[in-house]
């Protein structure tokens, strides 16, 4: 669900005709207090008839530094949840430490067990924070092959404490795929399927190669779904055996005109005729019960680790030559490793969401 007036114009039709089961809502990018009436409106009608799921962008899950940024926002969730029913709420794989971090995009972490052991840490606050259950959504954008190969295992592990699930973003594995030149298939077969609780479909865009290789894709949200992931959508739809719930995403400023406003209709329909198709009818529901986790008195922190997270943004927001990156001699980034034209594509991202 987006608050601009364009996506509004072109949902009303699939509203009324209810045709929608279930909305998804970015409940901290704009907190209840400050909802326009009709969509505060519309969000309780879905939530008190238990058709409404909560997706987290700003938390930031692996930020190596606890700050009062995120007690704030543990605050907020808690009083968002105590004024709406959410059936789950879910959170980003992923940094982000910028100063200006409500124009941040989330950054690959380092898959180390230091990094694991602080994810492990904010995802332990964060569920004790609801009494529903909390999903990790897989990102898109990875600096090189070993954190797309590695990048579902670390996630099992993440969640295994909370009981918690996946979102399993299509797109995001598309973008994968794309960028290192792999089969949609061959990565979902490093991600533990039977945690995947919902599925994302959307569209992106285009960037070209800056050293001739076959150009990047980057999950913007801004176009139609591919049709390589309606191809896939059957068959990933009978791996993941605790499915519930099938969200498209769209920006709310992407649809202007008409012909967008058709494409995003023919693209839920065509979605839902597939769901509809299938074997899968949302009924196999896993019992979730939120399990006792003591929580350390202060959140885990790692100062060399918050340095080079620091470090590595300050470095892809200067627009510091790739080449020098992968030189740079980290403990916990194994920069060497990553792709020259995916760390431009991380200073672009960077440079987009903060251009001062």
């Amino acid at each position: 669900m987006m608050a601009e007036a364009d996506f509004v114009s072109a949902l009303l039709p699939l509203l009324q005709s209810n045709s929608v089961d279930v909305l998804e809502w970015s409940f901290d990018t704009l907190y209840h207090n400050h909802e326009p009436v009709w969509l505060c409106d519309l969000l309780n009608f879905y939530a008190d008839n238990e058709r409404l799921i909560g997706h987290g962008v700003y938390y930031s899950l692996f930020d190596a530094r606890w700050t009062e940024r995120q007690e704030d926002w543990l605050k907020k969730l808690k009083e968002e949840v105590a004024l709406r029913r959410y059936n789950h709420i879910t959170e980003h794989f992923g940094f982000m430490n910028t100063e200006n971090f409500h124009q941040g995009v989330p950054l690959p972490v380092s898959l180390h067990a230091k990094t694991l052991e602080i994810g492990k840490d904010r995802l332990y606050r964060l569920q004790d924070a609801v009494n529903i259950p909390v999903g990790i959504e897989n990102l898109a954008f990875s600096f090189g092959i070993d954190d797309v190969k590695e990048q579902g295992a670390f996630l099992d592990k993440l969640i295994e404490d909370t009981d918690g699930f996946l979102i399993l973003d299509l797109h995001n594995i598309y973008c994968q795929a794309c960028n290192f030149g792999i089969e949609i298939q061959e990565i979902m077969d490093w991600y533990p399927l039977d945690k995947v609780k919902e599925i994302h479909l959307s569209g992106g865009s285009w960037q070209e190669s800056v050293y001739g290789k076959r150009p990047v894709r980057r999950d913007t949200h801004d176009d139609s779904i591919p049709k390589e992931l309606f191809s896939v959508l059957p068959s990933v739809v009978s791996q993941c055996q605790h499915l519930e719930y099938v969200i498209i995403e769209r920006l709310g400023h992407t649809l202007k005109t008409d012909e967008e406003k058709n494409d995003f209709l023919t693209d839920f329909n065509r979605v839902k005729k597939i769901i509809e198709a299938s074997d899968w009818k949302g009924e196999q529901k896993k019992n979730w019960k939120k399990k006792e986790i003591k929580l350390t008195e202060k959140p885990l922190e790692d100062r060399v680790l918050f340095e080079e997270q620091s470090r590595l943004t300050q470095l892809l927001f200067d627009h510091v030559d790739a080449a020098v990156i992968k030189d740079v001699d980290f403990h916990y980034f194994k920069t060497e490793n990553w792709d020259l034209e995916m760390i431009l594509t991380a200073q672009n991202m960077i440079r987009k969401w903060n251009p001062y």
